[in-house]
């Protein structure tokens, strides 16, 4: 894939050149493969992902890296911290080393064996009264755009996508904070968790034109934080505005969801909501009332 070039101020220019090194696990897993998520009409780069149709509902994993694999990349792979499809790519590889479809690996493989009963792309009709209905929201108190739970695609994302419970949600922070293994079963190695909580960005790695959009839990140094094999990572304390603990690992989704873990504290703590516009606010007050809590 070729790399776009970018002049002295900072803007794509529609020349390629050669990549610099090659993408690897680690750049997909830490998000600085140089790949992008689509987004009309911001610039020609995240244009060509929507034209395309990247993250199709109708499309295979293979399908959605066929298309990946005829765009450009915004920044030179292992240079730049911008939050991607990246995850929807390892997605792909794990079916192709484990020569299952992502969907019965997770269940197979982990949710299984982590008695996540409850957990899986769709959840069946009999249990669609159980799914959370958002509220309107905006300042044209709108509905967001959230698929019913037991909406069933081809799709089967790396990045997003599944359906679950707050039980099965704790049960697998607990799996973290215990250091890989849950009631007798072990999925991963202590140290394998340590690995994957590290901050893998290496110094001066920039951030992304747009992702200044994650405000406090921006996984960059000037809140004193960084990005593991799949979360952010802080580093630091007294440069986010936020509670928390030098160690704590992070992350959240596209609709609300929000979970962090803290192993200074021994704690985890989960946020399930519908609600894509408020999100952050909500993530926000949830920590400061969770670490304004403790009182010993």
């Amino acid at each position: 894939m070729g790399v776009v070039r970018r002049s002295a101020d900072g803007r794509s220019e529609v020349v390629l050149e050669s990549p610099r090194k090659a993408m690897t696990i680690q750049d997909l897993l830490r998000h600085t493969s140089g790949l992008t998520y689509g987004a009309a009409g911001q610039n020609p780069l995240k244009q060509a992902y929507v034209d395309a149709k990247v993250g199709s509902p109708d499309d295979t994993n293979e399908q959605l890296v066929a298309k990946l694999s005829k765009l450009a990349l915004t920044y030179q792979p292992g240079s730049t911290w911008e939050y991607s499809v990246s995850t929807d790519v390892l997605g792909r590889i794990v079916e192709v080393v484990s020569g299952l479809p992502l969907d019965r690996f997770i269940a197979e493989r982990i949710a299984g064996p982590l008695k996540l009963t409850d957990t899986g792309f769709h959840a069946p009709q009999a249990k669609a009264e159980r799914g959370a209905r958002p509220q309107r929201e905006g300042p044209k108190n709108e509905l967001p755009r959230v698929p019913p739970i037991t909406t069933e695609v081809a799709f089967k994302s790396g990045g997003g996508g599944m359906v679950s419970t707050i039980a099965d949600y704790a049960r697998f922070c607990q799996f973290w904070l215990n250091g890989g293994e849950l009631d007798g079963v072990r999925l991963v190695s202590r140290k394998t968790i340590e690995l994957m909580t590290a901050d893998h960005l290496p110094p001066g790695t920039a951030m992304g034109a747009d992702m200044p959009r994650f405000e406090a839990l921006l996984p960059g140094p000037a809140m004193g934080q960084g990005f593991g094999l799949g979360f952010a990572v802080r580093n630091d304390v007294g440069r986010s505005p936020l509670h928390g603990s030098p160690g704590d690992y992070f992350w959240g989704g596209a609709y609300g969801t929000y979970f962090w873990i803290d192993p200074k504290e021994k704690l985890f703590a989960i946020l399930m909501m519908q609600s894509p516009l408020s999100r952050l606010p909500y993530r926000y007050l949830m920590r400061e009332l969770v670490y304004q809590s403790i009182v010993d």
